[in-house]
């Protein structure tokens, strides 16, 4: 089984801090870039699985950055260059601690919250009588607290945000126009790969000269949910589970083994077996999404070649 990138060590020239969050760890630069490395690390209901994924970084690095270059024209990106497939880097900016979720269908999350009988979703009201998997009237905004590595993403409505200073109404104005925005274009290009884009999580910050910018990964099936568009009506009206693209069926999974990130719930062991498929589903993930075929890259010493590669940019740029 090929390598899996679990945990990094680097001392780039110029580092002034580092951030692990449950999936991607950040190396802060002097000169205000970001070298930010997507690990294999797999992380569902806010706990990090014990072991890795193969090739799910260079999966999320890679799709994240074709997203960005499809959105650039809409909503600035924080990225200037992608020197290794595990990693991207950019402006260093100050994050949003808010993550903008946008949902255009009733499912996941908000599927099982409406299950429960709610029928109010971070302060947005919902209507009687949805289905799991039916569109909503409309996209809506649910946005959650952004959780440190291991804390788990909080619920939390506009007007909470606002009142606990969490984000200014001026900015928040701004986040909510471009969540709009890069879910009508993320809409497109899913339909374009006859997908429906049925719900996703953007992350913004504001760099250094007070610009908002979208930041982290976009459109991947880490942060997004995709149903495919064929069949999709003909399953609904049968009651049937639609076909989608997504890390749900790592939280189906992990629920049928009795685990939701719930108090005193035990991890359940994930086999090699178990692994492999899911490597194996999260690179069909990518060539649907991206309609290109997946091209591996090399996982033997996978630290040295990121490092490598970094470095020789690094000097790249700083030279020319």
């Amino acid at each position: 089984m090929a390598q899996a990138l679990y945990k990094t060590h680097f001392s780039f020239p110029g580092q002034t801090a580092v951030y692990k969050g449950k999936v991607r760890e950040v190396y802060t630069l002097q000169d205000d870039r970001l070298v930010m490395v997507a690990t294999d690390r797999l992380s569902a209901f806010d706990v990090v699985m014990p072991k890795g994924i193969p090739y799910k970084g260079q999966i999320l690095n890679q799709i994240a950055t074709k997203m960005m270059e499809k959105t650039a024209d809409i909503v600035p990106n924080w990225l200037m260059a992608t020197p290794d497939p595990n990693v991207a880097v950019g402006h260093a900016c100050t994050p949003f601690k808010v993550e903008m979720v946008i949902r255009g269908y009733l499912a996941g999350h908000a599927a099982r919250e409406y299950a429960l009988g709610k029928r109010t979703l971070c302060g947005v009201p919902l209507p009687e009588g949805l289905r799991e998997n039916d569109a909503l009237p409309g996209p809506i905004i649910t946005p959650a607290t952004k959780a440190e590595m291991g804390d788990h993403d909080e619920d939390i409505s506009k007007e909470e945000l606002l009142a606990r200073g969490i984000v200014s109404e001026e900015d928040y104005a701004i986040l909510e126009h471009y969540t709009y925005l890069l879910f009508q274009r993320g809409t497109e290009l899913a339909a374009e790969r006859g997908l429906i884009l049925v719900d996703t999580k953007y992350e913004f910050g504001k760099t250094n000269t007070g610009k908002i910018v979208l930041i982290d990964e976009i459109h991947t099936p880490d942060s997004s949910r995709y149903f495919y568009a064929e069949g999709y009506t003909e399953r609904q009206r049968n009651h049937e589970p639609q076909r989608q693209l997504s890390k749900e069926f790592v939280r189906q999974w992990l629920m049928a083994n009795g685990f939701q990130g719930l108090e005193g719930q035990t991890l359940p062991e994930m086999s090699d077996e178990l692994i492999r498929s899911v490597s194996d589903r999260y690179i069909e993930l990518y060539e649907k999404i991206t309609g290109e075929p997946f091209e591996r890259a090399d996982t033997n010493h996978i630290e040295e070649r990121i490092e490598r590669n970094v470095l020789q940019y690094l000097h790249k740029s700083t030279s020319s």
